[in-house]
Formats: structure tokens, C-alpha cells, sequence
């Protein structure tokens, strides 16, 4: 017979063999055995490091949400500034060119083909020094039939001209003998009225003489009339005609001086440079033959970044060192037309030039844009080229990551740029380029 308890997890097994009822004391031996439940201490530990990582997973999940774009970057790839309190020297520096102070243009004013060139480039010249004698049969054939229509007006309007003064003359004879007429008449008309009073002469005598004398007072009357219309007429039709020949005379002029353009001369003295022409070449109207330059007085033609084109203006002076000798420029001329994102200015030597400069030699300048100020400064990085200076990636301060964060700049020099807000002294920031990751909002800063 078998019997089985449970007692507080334990299993206690009984068994009696061989003992009739209503026997004494038991026979027999009797064994009991205790079996303990296994424990398993790996897979709760498993299940917990399990429900930990998870855990880890979602909050790194839920932070990356709320952080919006992020990329790992290996911290050694990038450069990292701190924000640091200093003088900001509002300059920049300019690589400018060496180009003639003054240049003038040498353009062929009338087409034709070249004869003769009695220079070569590079020769300094005088002004109205013989260069280049050009030919064109057209435009002298031109000239020849405009002079000889041009003479034959004017000879026309000398022609009026003596007409009108013929008839001016014509009206002071006509009055001279109109005067002596009238007289005349007058001495005969008081003779013949004293004789009619003593009965000498027939009154149709005296009458014929009063009507003689009054015939020639009204033409005389009519004639000063008809001098004084024609008078005022002649002089506006003379005033005009010589107004007219003065018109031809100087379209004569001009085409002369067009037919002398074939011989090209040297407007100014200078050097003669890119002049390149050959014998026998055509050369079409207002083409470039070469041009003047100044052969002793120079300036600077810089290019400069559009950047700073609201901040330079005519007048602002820049620097330059050679030979141990300090030498100053004012800028003379901008060109606000922006190309590949830079524009021209001109520098004007302020004092005595250097000597020994050349034409086409390249010196590197330094242009003062503002005076000297304490300032927030970060070192000039090429990240200002994918940002514009409007945002920059800030590094936590345990290193872990860089932030994008707005800020505000101002000035720019080579070395630094000014911080007006965003940015505290000893922050630092990735000065990098940002080419890369520009569309990300947080960096991962880790090694390699």
C-alpha cells in the first residue's frame, strides 16, 4: 500500500510491506527522499539585459525623432574651433594686377586695307605720330563727288547773293535818279507858277510840270517802300544762305577728315601694345587696331568677393610692403557688375608708386574696410561657404555631438569672422567644410 502527502513543495513516499491487521510493532525498514525544483539563473539574467536594450532602443529611437536628421561623422575628418573674445582688424586681403594708369583705345574710324605700318607694338610713340596708312578707293571716290557737289552749292549760293546785292543797288540808283527827278521838276514847277502869274505860260504847261513832279514823288514813295520789303527780305535769305554754306563747308570738313582717318596717328603719347596688323589685312570700320598705354603711371585691378560688395566704396585705402617700403592705395573706380561672384575695382596709387613694377605683375594687398574693434570671433572656415554665416554645427560639451544652431555674423576678414548672436566665448563649433552633411540637423561625432 501506497500513501502520498504534499507538504510545502516536498513529495513524501511511504510503503509498509508484509504486516497482518492487529499486529504489534512494525517490521521492516522505511525510506523517505526530498526532491528540490532547478533553478535557471542564465536565462533570467538574458531576459533581463533583453528588456534593458530595448528599452536603450526606444529612447535612442524617440531621441533620434526629436533631433530630426542625423549622420555619424569621425571626429579626426572634422575642424573644430572654439569661440574666443578678441580684436577684429576689419580687413581683407586683394591679389590686384598691375595695369596702366591710363589706356586709350586705338580704333580704325574708317575701314580699308593696310598699305604701310611704320611701327611695332611696343614702341612709345608721340601723339600724332604716323602708326598705320590704310586705303579705300570707295570712300575717296566718295569724298571727290561730295566736294565738287559741295563746291557747286556754294558757287550757287554765291550766285544768289550777288543777285540780291545787284538788286539792292539797282533800288539806291533808281532813288538817285527819282531824287534828281523831283529836283528837277520842283526849280521847274516854282518858275513856271511865277510865270503863269504874269500871264507867260498857258495854265496846261504849269499843270503838265505839277503832275511831271507829283508822278515822280509817288515812284519814289513806292520805290523806298519796295527797298525796305526787299531789304528785310534779303537779309533773312542771306542770313540763311550763309548758314547753308557754313553746313556744306563743314560736311566738307568732316569728309576730309574722314579721308585723312585712313592714315592712323597717335591720339596721345604712351606704348603702343597688342597691335598686330599685317600688310594687306582688310580691316573693317571701328575695328581694334591696339591701344596707348601710360607708359610710367599705373593702378591695381583687383577682383573682389561679392560679399563685401555693399562695404567697399571709392576712397577706402589699402596697403602693400615691398622691399621693406610700405606704399598706400585709395580705390579710384567700382564695377558693380558681378561675375562668377566677384566684381572689379580700381586702386590709385595714394603717394609715390613703387618703382620697378611691371604690367601684368600681381601684388597682394591689404584693403581696410572698418577700424579695429573687441569683438566675439570664430576662425574663417570654409563652412561660411555652405551656410552663408547663418547657421553652424555646435559641438556638446561632452564631445558626443554637434548641434545646428542659427546664428548671426557679421564682419569677415581673412583669419576671423564676427559673432553678433547665437554663439557664447568658449563654445566650439565645426569650422569644416560642410559639403556633406549640409541637410543634416545633428552630427554623430565618433573615431575611426
Amino acid at each position: 500500500m501506497t500513501v502520498e502527502k504534499k507538504q510545502s513543495g516536498a513529495k513524501t513516499i511511504s510503503m509498509t510491506t508484509g504486516s497482518p491487521a492487529g499486529a504489534g510493532a512494525a517490521s521492516g525498514v522505511a525510506m523517505d527522499r526530498k526532491v528540490e525544483k532547478k533553478k535557471q539563473p542564465l536565462k533570467i539574467a538574458g531576459i533581463a539585459i533583453a528588456v534593458i536594450l530595448g528599452i536603450s532602443l526606444i529612447v535612442m529611437v524617440v531621441k533620434d525623432a526629436q533631433g530630426g536628421k542625423s549622420l555619424k561623422v569621425s571626429g579626426s575628418r572634422l575642424v573644430i574651433s572654439t569661440v574666443s573674445e578678441g580684436t577684429f582688424e576689419d580687413f581683407i586681403p586683394v591679389r590686384g594686377r598691375v595695369t596702366p594708369l591710363n589706356t586709350v583705345y586705338l580704333d580704325a574710324i574708317e575701314g580699308g586695307r593696310v598699305e604701310r605700318i611704320l611701327v611695332e607694338d611696343g614702341t612709345l610713340l608721340k601723339q600724332g605720330d604716323l602708326i598705320v596708312e590704310l586705303s579705300n578707293s570707295n570712300l575717296q571716290v566718295s569724298f571727290t563727288a561730295n566736294e565738287t557737289r559741295v563746291t557747286e552749292q556754294l558757287n550757287n549760293m554765291r550766285s544768289q547773293e550777288l543777285q540780291l546785292e545787284q538788286n539792292r543797288l539797282g533800288h539806291k540808283r533808281n532813288l538817285v535818279d527819282f531824287n534828281y527827278q523831283i529836283k528837277k521838276l520842283t526849280r521847274q514847277v516854282e518858275r513856271e507858277r511865277d510865270l503863269f502869274a504874269k500871264g507867260a505860260i498857258p495854265k496846261r504847261q504849269l499843270d503838265d510840270s505839277e503832275d511831271d513832279l507829283e508822278y515822280n514823288i509817288n515812284r519814289r514813295d513806292l520805290t523806298l517802300e519796295s527797298q525796305a520789303t526787299d531789304a528785310r527780305l534779303q537779309e533773312n535769305q542771306l542770313k540763311f544762305l550763309q548758314e547753308a554754306a557754313a553746313r556744306l563747308e563743314i560736311s566738307l570738313v568732316v569728309a576730309r577728315k574722314n579721308l585723312d582717318n585712313l592714315n592712323v596717328r597717335a591720339p596721345v603719347d604712351g606704348k603702343l601694345s597688342g597691335f598686330t596688323v599685317e600688310v594687306g589685312q582688310s580691316i573693317p570700320r571701328g575695328d581694334r587696331l591696339g591701344q596707348i598705354d601710360d607708359p610710367d603711371n599705373y593702378k591695381l585691378t583687383a577682383n573682389i568677393d561679392e560679399f563685401y560688395l555693399g562695404r567697399v566704396d571709392i576712397g577706402q585705402s589699402a596697403t602693400f610692403e615691398r622691399s621693406g617700403a610700405k606704399y598706400g592705395l585709395k580705390i579710384a573706380k567700382i564695377y558693380p557688375q558681378v561675375n562668377n561672384g566677384q566684381f572689379a575695382v580700381d586702386f590709385v596709387f595714394d603717394g609715390p608708386q613703387p618703382t620697378g613694377i611691371r604690367r601684368g605683375q600681381t601684388i597682394q594687398t591689404r584693403l581696410t574696410l572698418g577700424d579695429a574693434t573687441k569683438a566675439r570671433l570664430i576662425p574663417n572656415g570654409a563652412f561660411f561657404q555652405d551656410t552663408g554665416g547663418n547657421w553652424v554645427f555646435v559641438v556638446a560639451e561632452d564631445g558626443s555631438q554637434a548641434i545646428k544652431r542659427s546664428v548671426r555674423m557679421g564682419r569677415r576678414n581673412a583669419r576671423f569672422i564676427e559673432v553678433l548672436e547665437g554663439l557664447e566665448i568658449g563654445e566650439r563649433i565645426v569650422t569644416s567644410p560642410y559639403t556633406s552633411f549640409v541637410e543634416m540637423d545633428r552630427l554623430k561625432l565618433g573615431s575611426d
